[in-house]
């Protein structure tokens, strides 16, 4: 079928996924560092939980803006704009000299990363049917595992012979050769010339978006915000997305705190948690692909993905009584705890889509987003006190067993009150008079 259609739109999904790659890379750099710069810095848990949450304030700020703006601008000028300076800022941040510096250079980098998301989702939402999306999700967002595979096996290294400098001008330059693809290859699909009618009537083949996107009303995030549909995702992301930030900001310091795994050799062991995560990002859009396939309804396909996910990572709560019978058996309960998330990941953006006109999914993915963020700043203001608390007492141990316990049941807590707000699906009609509210 795919010959018959045509398949250009995977290309573009591509370029999505190499995007988030690299947006990824950008991002975790500075936990693999952590060693280096607190023997530099002198820095305590709590100073670099503090980055960490100064970076995800500044990207919850720029989620609710730039969702907006990739809305009113496009995809094309929305990725253009924020890659080009989120790769910027990273190479800068290789000239701070004080900690107060770095938290500049990570409010700076956490401000232009969040573009990402709302352009990338808005970007699938333009070029694939409802029915392949959580694939295509699936594939772009795997990126965020192959960057996180990326860091371990060259930050280290870098900054072992260069310094860790060169880590961050190295990694942040990486952005400005995808933005030379991205601004010769991409398109709309109506205006792109490699996208053949055939192929351009099956991503339009929705009909229900179709009617939707006749009416050009402007959407306020005020209106946005009176749908239950926008609340389950922002409360979904909220509870779920802290758990992915404090696996890519602490997993290198529960290796070195654990094991005493420090720079090249924590390598190998993030290598394979992030391989395991991107095996689940995949099969997180694959599953749904084929209850829909076999007869089941795009949101019921969707909601019983979701709650697989969720039960699977509950083993993540054993990390720590696994890992006292060796390291391995701690690093593939993770592994599971974050493929669970990708899959999960892979599925609530795209419910986004599902039920909103594409000229609102940038807005709603940036609102979800800066909930999601806002709920990372707690969970990372938690980690490092909890940390440098049981640190102190001696048994740091206990407080990751802490926050294994808070991973582990997220996600449950998470559908269940998402289930709650939209028990069945209906699409969203922004022009109707009927009070929104009542629409679930």
């Amino acid at each position: 079928m795919n010959k018959a259609i045509g398949r250009y739109r995977w290309t573009i999904c591509g370029l999505v996924f190499f995007a988030t790659t690299i947006n990824y890379l950008d991002r975790v750099v500075i936990s693999l560092l952590k060693g280096d710069l607190e023997k530099e810095f002198n820095w305590t848990e709590t100073d670099y939980a503090n980055l960490v949450v100064v970076f995800q304030l500044a990207y919850a700020v720029g989620m609710l803006g730039v969702g907006r703006l990739v809305d009113k601008l496009g995809t094309k000028m929305g990725y253009t704009i924020s890659l080009t300076a989120w790769s910027i800022v990273g190479v800068l941040t290789a000239f701070a000299k004080t900690t107060f510096g770095f938290g500049i250079a990570r409010a700076a980098l956490g401000l232009s990363e969040a573009g990402n998301f709302p352009s990338a989702i808005k970007t699938i939402a333009e070029w694939f049917p409802k029915r392949e999306r959580a694939l295509a999700t699936g594939i772009f967002n795997s990126g965020t595992n192959v960057g996180a595979i990326l860091a371990p096996l060259t930050v280290p290294f870098i900054a072992e012979f260069w310094g860790w400098q060169w880590a961050f001008i190295l990694t942040g330059a990486t952005g400005l050769i995808w933005l030379v693809l991205w601004l010769t290859v991409y398109d709309t699909p109506a205006r792109h010339k490699k996208v053949s009618q055939e192929e351009l009537a099956y991503i339009n083949s929705d009909q229900d978006e179709q009617a939707a996107e006749e009416n050009d009303e402007k959407v306020s995030w005020f209106k946005l915000l009176t749908f239950r549909q926008t609340w389950a995702f922002v409360l979904g992301k909220m509870l779920t997305d802290p758990i992915w930030w404090f696996y890519l900001f602490w997993l290198p310091a529960f290796l070195k705190a654990e094991y005493g795994l420090g720079g090249m050799e924590a390598a190998a062991p993030i290598a394979i948690v992030y391989t395991i995560a991107s095996v689940g990002s995949i099969f997180g859009g694959w599953l749904p692909l084929n209850f829909i396939k076999n007869g089941m309804p795009v949101f019921k396909a969707r909601k019983t993905s979701m709650l697989i996910y969720a039960i699977c990572a509950v083993p993540v709560v054993f990390a720590q009584y696994l890992g006292s019978m060796g390291l391995w058996l701690a690093i593939l309960s993770i592994g599971l705890a974050t493929s669970a998330h990708q899959a999960w990941s892979a599925n609530i953006f795209t419910t986004v889509s599902d039920m909103f006109p594409k000229k609102a999914v940038g807005s709603v993915t940036g609102i979800g987003g800066m909930a999601g963020a806002l709920g990372g700043m707690a969970i990372s203001s938690l980690a490092g006190k909890l940390f440098d608390h049981y640190k102190g007492l001696g048994h740091i141990e206990t407080g990751y067993y802490i926050m294994f316990i808070i991973c582990g049941f997220g996600y449950l807590l998470a559908w269940g009150i998402m289930h709650l707000l939209v028990p069945k699906y209906r699409a969203i009609e922004l022009s109707s008079p009927k009070e929104p509210v009542k629409v679930a």
